[in-house]
């Protein structure tokens, strides 16, 4: 079997950013990212209730890799995707195996933070053994982390060096956190502890969801998984051992090109 009879490519259509992967085998070829609503907008059409995407046209796959390549997607709110020519399938199968991929393990606890959502999954034997997931409150995801970077005015890569001495942030809901960290703010605290503090209640808020899914390993997937104050504070608070792949944001997408 030649090279291009074995190319796959996975597309993860998140809520935040459309992330693309192709794989030659058990070889990453290409990974790629585009914000989901341009991306969208110049690439995407209903027609007929199917959703088509001019990949051509995006310049992310040459015609080639289009005609030799079988396509599997996943993304937020699948259920409403039917990509014209691609197979769909659950965003939880998709990470699951784009983990068992990056990292070559087969028991671990999978901790998967994405743009509005956030699914712990335990996995045994190489295979999904349960899950948990939260996606009716994005205050345990990367839209609460923008949302808090925004009220602190500093980008996401300032918030995500911070994790010494963090000011205690308990609002549950994120529009409430919103209010609190101003009051904070009022207080005078130093913005390097304001956002020590944005991100250990990013930990308190997954921490439930990972007790109830223990082992030896924690493998950390999605584009929160490039916070390392957030992952630094959530060595010190659970008992595993913490393990942040390669291509955290595309796993997903790898996850879709490793099942092709």
């Amino acid at each position: 079997m030649n090279d291009t009879q074995k190319l796959s490519i996975g597309i993860d259509l998140g809520s935040r950013k459309a992330k693309f992967a192709l794989l030659s085998g058990t070889e990453i070829l290409r990974l790629q990212d585009m914000d989901t609503i341009s991306f969208y907008k110049r690439y995407g059409r209903i027609d007929n209730d199917e959703l088509c995407l001019d990949l051509l046209g995006s310049g992310i796959f040459s015609a080639e890799e289009l005609d030799q390549a079988r396509i599997t997607v996943t993304g937020y709110g699948r259920n409403s995707i039917n990509l014209h020519g691609a197979r769909v399938i659950s965003e939880i199968r998709a990470h699951v195996a784009g983990a068992l991929f990056q990292t070559g393990l087969t028991d671990f606890t999978m901790l998967d933070m994405g743009g509005q959502d956030t699914k712990v999954a335990q996995v045994v034997s190489g295979k999904l053994a349960d899950f948990v997931m939260n996606d009716k409150c994005a205050a345990s995801s990367g839209r609460y982390l923008e949302n808090m970077a925004a009220v602190l005015e500093v980008p996401l890569e300032e918030l995500s060096r911070h994790a010494e001495e963090p000011i205690a942030l308990d609002a549950t809901c994120g529009i409430f956190g919103e209010s609190e960290l101003i009051g904070q703010i009022l207080r005078g605290h130093p913005v390097s502890r304001l956002c020590a503090g944005v991100n250990l209640t990013l930990v308190k808020r997954v921490m439930p969801m990972l007790k109830r899914f223990p082992s030896k390993t924690l493998v950390i997937t999605g584009g929160v998984a490039l916070n390392g104050a957030m992952v630094s504070l959530l060595k010190e608070q659970c008992r595993m051992e913490v393990l942040v792949p390669h291509h955290p944001q595309h796993n997903g997408a790898i996850g879709c090109a490793a099942l092709a």
